[in-house]
């Protein structure tokens, strides 16, 4: 099968966004392994890194919402990439003058974690104007798919980068990745129209909540939003867990750590392709009720990891089941989103949704890294592979209205231009 064309503009996105996925993948774990392997902290710091670090960064993004919304969204999504990319040189920088502090960690966390869900928000927006509604799934695919393959690549290369450069290599690298990442975004050429508010309403708190009431009042995107919650908190709460305990307590060397990340994202390659031929076969709703489900019912494996190749392999394993699934259900997730959002709100929902995705992780990791520290990091995990097994029950039961019709594009490109003519593929 020929691979689908979705038009120079997206080449020059999914460009931008594959640089700074590698360059992520690149320094994958960075701060959690910095802060175990230099500045030796314990189960509960490591925990509070991912918890008070993407906290505080959704309090910061909280009024990104509709400030992202009315506003060209290049322009934000360039200012978001140049932020990360200043606010991590900051690191390498202490390092090397002998200041770095575990209280800088937590402040570069916060900083790009709110410049994240703000970029998301943007990009969300602008990729929804910028392809066709039917090339949705095939865009947020491809987006999954470099996920995944740069989380494979990467990982092996920065742990490998660790032990001949120092353990800030990594992030140095990443922190460029996003300058990379902000230039390809400006060589997207065609005028982008300012957005206009739809109302007049001059309260901004209203504006700050038209996400959360859309997310909340749409049943389908409701269950699936309620879901999102639990399973995306629980899995990122077991990531410092699963440090402390492979790099410490079983005395995993870094690269093997970035092994066990890094080998099973060939499932998402899988999963990702996948995506589109599943969908056209079995439908939207069955698919994410039942990959729903299914990658749910693997994170229990991780409480089983022993020491050496028998623990190396059970991680492998598992994680291979969780991204098969995460990898397949991801671009639905993301399409069903954008499809059943009208235009004028997506920055805002997807603002909304992310800010209580890092405030569900912020608060499952702390839970974790408190009952890490007054137990041990294999009856934290051990706990949250028992709860996600109820997460299942808040996927939708039935399908829901059909998707939000776009009646103009946001953006005035040449691809654009293209759709007002011909409509749909």
């Amino acid at each position: 099968m020929a691979r689908r064309s979705l038009g120079r503009q997206f080449g020059w996105l999914w460009t931008a966004y594959a640089v700074s996925a590698y360059g992520s993948g690149f320094g994958f774990g960075a701060l959690p392994l910095i802060a175990v392997l230099v500045l030796h902290a314990s189960p509960t710091q490591v925990s509070a890194l991912s918890a008070v670090g993407p906290a505080v960064g959704a309090l910061i993004a909280l009024p990104l919402g509709p400030w992202v919304e009315f506003r060209r969204k290049r322009p934000v999504m360039i200012a978001m990439d140049l932020a990360r990319f200043a606010v991590m040189l900051t690191i390498p920088v202490a390092y090397a003058l002998g200041m770095l502090s575990f209280v800088q960690l937590l402040v570069v966390s916060a900083v790009v974690a709110a410049a994240k869900i703000a970029f998301n928000a943007a990009s969300g927006a602008y990729l929804k104007a910028l392809v066709r509604p039917d090339d949705l799934l095939v865009a947020n695919a491809r987006f999954e798919s470099t996920t995944w393959s740069s989380i494979a690549v990467g990982p092996p290369l920065g742990g490998a980068a660790i032990g001949l450069f120092g353990p800030v290599a990594t992030l140095l690298a990443d922190a460029f990745s996003y300058l990379f990442s902000a230039l390809g975004i400006t060589a997207i050429r065609g005028r982008e129209e300012q957005p206009q508010r739809t109302d007049k309403r001059g309260a901004r708190a209203g504006e700050l909540l038209d996400g959360w009431r859309h997310l909340l009042t749409h049943p389908g995107l409701r269950a699936l939003y309620l879901n999102h919650l639990l399973v995306s908190g629980l899995i990122m709460a077991t990531e410092p867990l699963l440090a402390v305990l492979l790099l410490r307590q079983l005395g995993f060397p870094p690269w093997q750590y970035g092994l066990a990340f890094a080998a099973p994202c060939v499932g998402g390659l899988i999963g990702s392709r996948l995506a589109r031929r599943v969908v056209a076969r079995y439908g939207q709703h069955r698919i994410l009720r039942t990959v729903g489900t299914l990658r749910a019912v693997w994170l229990i494996g991780l409480a089983f990891v022993q020491p050496g190749v028998a623990g190396l392999t059970t991680v492998i394993a598992v994680e291979l089941a969780i991204i098969i699934s995460m990898s397949l259900y991801n671009p639905v997730l993301a399409t069903y989103r954008l499809e059943h959002t009208p235009k004028d709100r997506i920055a805002r929902t997807l603002s909304a949704w992310s800010i209580s995705s890092s405030a569900s992780i912020a608060v499952l990791s702390a839970f974790g890294g408190l009952l890490a520290g007054a137990t041990s990091p294999r009856t934290a995990i051990t706990v949250a592979g028992l709860l996600i097994l109820a997460s299942p029950l808040l996927l939708p039961r039935r399908q829901h209205s059909a998707p939000v019709p776009d009646l103009e594009p946001a953006t005035a490109g040449p691809r654009s231009k293209e759709k007002e003519v011909t409509g749909r593929i």
